[in-house]
């Protein structure tokens, strides 16, 4: 059955409403590389300094967080230490917030801190809470690899009859060769992708379009000892994302050796880097933020998700726009841009392709082949990304989106209001 919300014209989803669901901060540290210079850093310790970052724009505002005015907080996470239900709710406290303010840890794969901000929002809808906090945090450094398939899963998945179940336990690079094969997706074009990300995340990290969504951490780096030397620890300050790499060109690119196929497409340049990093957003009722004075930042208009087939599981939000826009009476015309997700470049350009979005529109400061993809703190990273480009623009509609391992998409549409 179809969801029961009306659809609305664009003019009516630009109106403002007393139970609007805003955004009031939004925030990310920087995106540190595979064994790079967060590599020292637990990912709770990556959340609690973004969470306590997002306390401290609260009460700078006004907020009385002690007092127990943030009510939820929701973590997305895939790899943390037994799902990040510990770890996650030792971040929060370690960070500031009060023992009443509630904590769930979220697991939807690469979509987990983006379906916290669901969760939240339609708390705040429903009249379940006034605030709260959707995060995600990830250290592939420390934990990736780590988290293996229970030995009990793969005789049961040999016997299923059912080969997308089988197909669930592909490895995501498997499924970025199917859908370059399916859709026909040469290398070039998807090198030529790759290059575009990196040349535009360098040019949005000299400008300072990157730096006003992040909030530098101060972290350990520790230099193991070797022989007579002992183990030295000291502290360092990371203020920007490590990952991109502006040398990037379409010779450099040609060099490498396809990872996932014998004369494949995909390599370990036109696919999404493997990062750390954490990202926080607050969300609010409307007349409650505006009954405390708080800067709205954007309006959370609504969300879908659709399953797809695991074996092509990147093609996710080509499935998950359409229904969001439907339900809302709006097409993509009308969305002025576009985060989407660069697992793969493969599955970025079916997914343009076949929307047929307009390359302007589609991440203006790169994507994760550049900046990097800490798997559950992607979500808020598309989503800050988004609502402070809308905002230096002055547009107003915008989509974040991205697909999933195991097979779906999942997409959000925001309204610029800074």
């Amino acid at each position: 059955m179809r969801p029961t919300v009306p659809r609305r014209a664009l003019a009516d989803i630009l109106k403002k409403r007393p139970d609007d669901v805003v955004f009031v901060t939004s925030l990310r540290t920087p995106i540190g590389k595979f064994r790079g210079g967060l590599k020292d850093m637990h990912a709770e310790e990556l959340l609690s300094h973004v969470l306590e970052s997002t306390r401290e724009r609260l009460e700078a505002q006004g907020v009385d967080v002690q007092g127990g005015a943030v009510k939820d907080i929701h973590n997305g996470t895939v790899l943390m230490e037994l799902g990040g239900a510990k770890s996650g709710r030792l971040a929060a406290l370690d960070a500031g917030f009060p023992v009443s303010s509630g904590f769930k840890s979220v697991n939807r794969q690469c979509a987990s801190s983006l379906q916290s901000v669901t969760d939240i929002a339609l708390q705040i809808k429903g009249g379940l809470i006034d605030m709260g906090i959707a995060s995600g945090a990830e250290s592939m450094t420390r934990d990736y690899g780590t988290r293996a398939i229970p030995a009990g899963i793969s005789p049961f998945i040999k016997k299923s009859e059912s080969k997308d179940a089988r197909d669930c336990l592909l490895p995501m690079g498997s499924t970025s060769e199917a859908v370059a094969e399916k859709y026909n997706i040469p290398r070039e074009r998807q090198d030529e992708f790759a290059v575009q990300s990196h040349q535009k995340a360098k040019a949005a990290q000299d400008d300072g379009r990157l730096a006003e969504e992040i909030v530098p951490i101060k972290v350990r780096k520790v230099t193991p000892a070797e022989g007579d030397k002992p183990e030295i620890t000291e502290e360092v300050v990371i203020s920007k994302d490590e990952g991109i790499r502006p040398q990037t060109t379409m010779e450099s690119l040609a060099k490498l050796k396809t990872v996932f196929k014998e004369n494949g497409t995909g390599t370990a340049g036109n696919s999404s880097q493997i990062s750390d990093g954490a990202s926080a957003v607050t969300l609010c009722r409307r007349d409650v933020a505006e009954k405390l004075g708080l800067k709205i930042m954007a309006k959370w208009v609504g969300s879908s998700v659709v399953g797809v087939p695991p074996i092509i599981m990147g093609v996710g939000p080509a499935y998950a726009v359409p229904p969001l826009l439907e339900r809302y009476g709006i097409t993509k015309d009308d969305v002025d841009l576009f985060e989407l997700n660069e697992a793969f470049a493969s599955q970025s350009l079916m997914v343009m392709d076949t929307l047929q979005l307009d390359p302007k529109k589609v991440n203006p400061k790169g994507g994760a082949i550049a900046l990097g993809h800490p798997l559950g703190a992607t979500g808020g990273r598309l989503l800050s990304s988004l609502l402070y480009e809308l905002k230096r623009t002055e547009q107003k509609v915008g989509i974040a989106t991205l697909c999933m391992g195991t097979g779906a998409g999942k997409a959000t549409l925001v309204v610029n209001e800074a």
